[in-house]
């Protein structure tokens, strides 16, 4: 875990660093203890503070908080489900999301306009946010059966507001204007271009909380591999554990989208690479999940603003170009230790 962290510390002095604007190490800690008022030493221009502290500052932290939230929350869902192909999307959560932000860009329907008018800036992630706690509550009743969450049930339910949530959006997709097509096509890759210290108090609380929590039920995630039946044996209450689980991991997973638009495969990809660094327990799966999926986030967002300067890719874009390929290797790698077997 050591070497987590400091991997994600070297990744973020790298992304607030580097960009249009440079900014020198020795300018960087000197900008740094200046805020904080331990040094009187100015080694810096104002305009490399006002980039760091404006703009590359909110950002790096935004994506190691989305970036965190998402990787903890696909860890905790591949726990839940008993399955390795398990992640956030799974259930409906991005797409309730996509669904309602799409809506809110298309559409001018009199509650919208209402939303525009009091939150301005913020409505679409508002909406956005409000979509995915909707379509994941939608998904969790839908799959209630004898008073408890039937995990089968609920991946099935997931898959059919998937495929609604597609379709509705392809429809309003076909509805939009050329402007408003660039807006959804920009949204749904995902972006960081947008934050501000004011986006980034704003999600945290709902990243936070699941990364305080998720971490406490990394025994009971781990019971659950053995089968419901075992973990309710072993006086788990599994139904409580389910729905927190998917409490939580809406809460992180809902903020981030809301914040940044759909961003793919961290939630997929970074538990594996946990599990296969170093085990299978969730005690440490969770926490290295979080460091990791911050570090990768922060990592990709770097390059997404770096390689095309002054252009900008979607963030979406360059996480599929890395994911990818390592979904294929872990693939590859098991498929080989599965035969070795």
């Amino acid at each position: 875990m050591g070497g987590l962290l400091v991997l994600l510390l070297m990744v973020m002095t790298l992304s607030v660093c580097l960009g249009a604007v440079s900014i020198p190490l020795d300018a960087f800690f000197s900008i740094v203890g200046a805020r904080l008022g331990l040094n009187s030493h100015h080694n810096f221009l104002p305009r490399q503070e006002a980039v760091l502290w404006v703009l590359r500052f909110p950002r790096t932290i935004l994506a190691m908080l989305i970036g965190a939230g998402l990787a903890t929350s696909g860890a905790a869902f591949q726990g839940l489900f008993r399955n390795p192909l398990a992640e956030p999307g799974l259930i409906g959560i991005s797409s309730g999301a996509s669904l309602f932000a799409v809506a809110m860009i298309v559409l001018e329907v009199g509650i919208f306009q209402q939303l525009t008018g009091y939150l301005g800036y913020y409505a679409l992630s508002v909406a956005a946010f409000i979509g995915a706690c909707l379509t994941t509550f939608m998904v969790y009743r839908l799959s209630i059966r004898h008073g408890k969450a039937d995990i089968a049930s609920l991946l099935l339910v997931g898959i059919a507001m998937n495929a609604l949530a597609g379709a509705f959006i392809g429809l309003m997709t076909y509805m939009a204007t050329d402007e408003q097509l660039r807006t959804i096509t920009f949204w749904s890759l995902g972006s960081l271009g947008g934050a501000t210290w004011q986006s980034v108090f704003t999600v945290m609380p709902f990243i936070g909380i699941p990364l305080l929590v998720l971490p406490f039920l990394a025994k009971s995630l781990n019971a659950f591999s053995l089968g419901d039946a075992t973990a309710r044996h072993m006086g788990i209450n599994t139904n409580q554990v389910k729905r927190n689980v998917i409490i939580l991991a809406t809460m992180a997973v809902g903020g981030s989208v809301a914040v940044a638009g759909i961003i793919g495969f961290i939630g997929l990809i970074i538990p594996h690479m946990i599990r296969m660094a170093f085990s299978a327990d969730h005690r440490l799966v969770i926490p290295g999940s979080a460091l990791l999926g911050a570090s990768v986030l922060t990592g990709a967002d770097l390059l997404a603003r770096t390689v095309a300067s002054p252009a900008e890719l979607p963030i979406g874009i360059v996480t599929s170009l890395i994911g990818v390929p390592v979904f294929i290797y872990i693939i590859v790698n098991q498929k080989k230790r599965n035969s070795d077997d």
